[in-house]
């Protein structure tokens, strides 16, 4: 075949290049290997705000990459056409968990390996990654990062506050201070020796501490 011959396919041999039984056992499972996906995107999702319509939108991502693929690979013209037009294609969605770009990729992956016809590697591939994703998203760790937030009204409330949480606690840096006429407010992380919280009980009854909260995070700060 010639270069001018693949310019030459006609539509309908175009529509005939993917048989309908490689089309419904992609598509197929395709969908079934976004419900994975899904899965485990339910079952390691760390953040503050599940969105069940991400978890959608991988599953729909799958079937759209196999659909896409599966057209690319059928003709060389479309190829060339599809290129361009993805070229011009602008995505505005902030991603607001890292591991959420790691999910986005992994069903990109798993649509073009399906539609190359590789089945063996989505599938066992997919297994592979999910295994290991729920065992590191779920594994605990003892020193997990705690916010303190504690509003007093002076110098001396705040040393005699911090000296007691640096007593009660593994670890404590201060990470902001707000001073206002009156009253000072820290925030301050803290690392806990056990699962007992007891002693924010006892700092908020302290003397010049207005209020203790303690609050727990993903360990992420910026400042």
């Amino acid at each position: 075949m010639t270069f001018s011959d693949i310019f030459k396919s006609s539509f309908l041999e175009n529509v005939a290049a993917v048989t309908v039984l490689d089309m419904v056992l992609a598509l197929g499972l395709a969908f079934a290997v976004g419900l994975f996906i899904f899965f485990i995107y339910k079952k390691t999702y760390a953040g503050v705000m599940y969105s069940s319509s991400f978890g959608v939108t991988l599953i729909a991502l799958t079937m759209i990459t196999t659909l896409v693929i599966l057209a690319v690979t059928s003709n060389v013209v479309l190829s060339l056409g599809m290129v361009g037009a993805l070229s011009i294609v602008r995505f505005r969605a902030a991603i607001k968990e890292p591991m959420d770009i790691a999910f986005l990729f992994w069903a990109i992956a798993v649509g073009i390996v399906l539609a190359a016809g590789m089945i063996p590697l989505a599938v066992f591939g997919s297994v592979f990654i999910g295994v290991i994703l729920l065992i590191f998203a779920n594994h605990k760790d003892m020193s997990n990062p705690y916010i303190v937030v504690l509003t007093v009204d002076g110098h001396g409330s705040e040393q005699a506050a911090t000296d007691f949480l640096k007593q009660n606690v593994k670890r404590c840096s201060v990470k902001s201070k707000t001073a206002r006429k009156g009253a000072v407010e820290l925030n301050l992380e803290i690392r806990l020796n056990d699962d007992n919280t007891d002693f924010i009980n006892q700092l908020a009854d302290m003397e010049g501490v207005h209020s203790a909260v303690l609050v727990s995070y993903n360990g992420d700060y910026m400042g």
